[in-house]
């Protein structure tokens, strides 16, 4: 049986519940309610990267929160494999997955770091 295809919402949802559980990062939670009514399957969005990078400088204006990059790549990751990734089940893994994917290996240092407060091998 084919699983629907997900949501924008219900992707960035995902994105941050993985990278943060406890609610504790403020610019992740605005991230995801910028997105919260986007009800758009993802393989109907035309420029994915760009609706995402848009909600971002909404939650993140200086655009310079690791945690919101890193969201990003994974609703990227998860919309490439239509919210059915890989590892889904193991957030570590998917963020890690999600962070290769974006920055081909090489991510940025704050990204790093940020991925290593959270246990996180790039």
């Amino acid at each position: 049986m084919d699983r629907p295809t997900p949501t924008v919402a219900e992707l960035v949802r995902r994105a941050v519940e993985l990278c943060d559980p406890d609610d504790r990062e403020p610019a992740l939670g605005r991230f995801e309610q910028q997105l919260e009514d986007d009800d758009a399957p993802v393989t109907a969005v035309d420029n994915l990267e760009e609706r995402l990078a848009l909600a971002s400088e909404g939650a993140d204006y200086a655009i310079t929160d690791p945690g919101v990059s890193v969201a990003n790549a994974v609703v990227l990751y998860l919309a490439a494999k239509r919210g059915h990734g890989e590892g889904e089940r193991d957030p570590r893994r998917v963020m890690q997955l999600a962070v290769r994917a974006q920055w081909r290996g090489d991510p940025p240092v704050d990204v790093v770091d940020w991925l290593s407060l959270h246990a996180v091998e790039p």
